[in-house]
């Protein structure tokens, strides 16, 4: 292909394009407006004539197979229309009731016709459990800490069958979530999100990030996503060429390119940003945290996908979920992976003047829906970029509008907050570090993906704050927690 062409758009989305927002080339893809630099195999970028930014590529297309893998994963063991060749193949009906008709019985479990090509299916998880009792047992026991083979050992099972039972359970789970999100996405006219990415296994390197976004007020985790394919094989190419099919796969053979420790230590908040610039632009792709690895544990089955890819799938599916929101606000730490992302997915937004993107890093203690009496406006990094900095005995807050908003930094520092999609994941490692951490495990993240369904249902429906009340309850989406044995029900 021509060096000065774009990657193709896909389905009307083209999402190369100048992310400099006071540039006049921001949002838009006409090629005569960029230079394609590919000369350097390591850093294919777009190069703007207008402010010289140099925006990563990305490939259209693979985004959307990156989106369409994700749901696959998702919806996997929801009843669905199970005809390929059918427009309703993977429309789970707990989501998309207006596309089946309900169809009789097959023993407790109900069944389904699909409205388009006439075939049934079954709801498997529709009738008794007829396992509740030693899932409860097995949850319990896996929520309060006890490793793997002390449950098996505890409950006379083999470890396939402690695996098994966690499949199983996380199949109940998806398809509760299924039912609250969809009600949840019809019931909201605005949503306020915190996102966050972060490594599956820190102390494994290997190459698997966790992205997260939850309800700011409640803590309810709307969308979760995973830069690994247990059932696909690594790319081809060491390089990544965003012209080329598959190039969201990356090769298990890794060349490390930087070698960027973060700050430690720091007390002053506008050091610590700063120095995180100065680690982002060591990367080969600003927006590609894998840049910073030294090494990479590519797992031992499976793939990773890049994660800008994942980043752009993550926020594609919020986009689509919301869509019908007057206003969106999001929530972000400071990593141009997510910033790229959802300035490209909300593009659109960004125009109408209908979403607000903040990058916002503060100190645990922080007073909540507090801005400070004094506010220190910093243009930091490469990009420029306007923070608003403030402190409150000893505590440091900082926000930056990345949609260009100003003079109300004060308004968004004391309501912008990304840390309940920190707090939820953090929780997590802390819930199952055992498991997490354990060494023969680093290879293989595949085993954790049910529990992270398992964890995200508990953590919505179950789980209470002090006072007793659940993400759930706070949405109104239910009126009182979800007992073990009704998640599993």
């Amino acid at each position: 292909m021509p060096t000065e062409k774009l990657p193709l758009a896909a389905k009307g989305l083209q999402l190369n394009f100048c992310k400099t927002l006071a540039c006049d080339n921001f949002g838009d893809s006409d090629e005569q407006h960029y230079l394609v630099q590919r000369t350097n195999p390591k850093r294919p970028a777009l190069v703007c004539r207008k402010c010289g930014a140099f925006p990563p590529l990305i490939n259209n297309q693979e985004v959307l197979n990156e989106l369409a893998r994700q749901q696959q994963v998702q919806s996997h063991s929801l009843p669905s229309c199970n005809n390929s060749e059918c427009e309703h193949f993977g429309f789970d009906v707990l989501t998309h009731r207006e596309l089946y008709h309900a169809f009789g019985y097959s023993g407790d479990r109900q069944r389904y016709r699909c409205k388009s090509c006439a075939s049934t299916f079954v709801d498997k998880w529709s009738g008794e459990n007829q396992k509740s009792l030693i899932q409860q047992k097995l949850l319990g026991f896996l929520f309060t800490g006890y490793s793997v083979r002390e449950i098996c050992r505890r409950l006379h099972i083999n470890p396939k069958t402690f695996y098994d039972h966690i499949n199983q359970i996380a199949s109940r789970c998806r398809r509760h979530m299924s039912l609250f999100d969809s009600r949840l996405q019809h019931d909201r006219t605005s949503i306020q999100l915190a996102s966050n990415a972060t490594p599956l296994q820190p102390l494994s390197n290997n190459g698997v990030f966790w992205y997260a976004s939850a309800e700011v007020n409640s803590g309810y985790v709307i969308a979760q996503h995973i830069n690994y394919s247990e059932t696909d094989e690594p790319g081809t190419l060491l390089d990544h060429d965003p012209f080329q099919e598959n190039a969201q796969y990356l090769s298990n053979t890794f060349v490390n390119e930087a070698n960027s420790q973060p700050a430690i230590g720091s007390k002053s908040i506008f050091k610590r940003v700063d120095h995180k610039y100065q680690e982002i632009l060591a990367r080969a792709n600003v927006e590609d945290p894998l840049g910073n690895y030294v090494s990479l544990n590519y797992p031992s089955k499976g793939a990773i996908i890049r994660p800008p890819y994942t980043s752009h799938a993550h926020f594609l599916e919020i986009q689509k979920a919301f869509s019908h929101c007057d206003s969106i606000e999001i929530y972000m730490p400071q990593e141009p992976m997510l910033r790229s992302a959802a300035m490209s997915i909300f593009l659109e937004r960004i125009k109408e003047n209908s979403i607000d993107l903040l990058y916002v890093t503060q100190d645990i203690a922080f007073p909540t829906e507090e801005s400070g009496d004094k506010i220190d406006i910093h243009l930091v990094g490469w990009w420029r970029d306007r923070w608003a900095f403030t402190e409150i005995n000893g505590q440091h807050k900082g926000i930056c509008h990345l949609n260009g908003a100003e003079h109300n930094e004060a308004y968004w520092l004391k309501r912008a907050s990304a840390t309940v999609a920190n707090e939820y994941q953090t929780r997590f490692y802390n819930q199952f570090t055992n498991l997490v951490n354990e060494p023969r495990r680093k290879l293989r993240p595949a085993s954790l993906l049910p529990l992270l369904d398992i964890f995200r249902a508990w953590h919505n429906l179950c789980h209470q704050d002090k006072l007793g009340i659940t993400p759930a309850q706070k949405l109104g989406l239910i009126s009182k927690p979800i007992t073990l044995a009704e998640l599993l029900s």
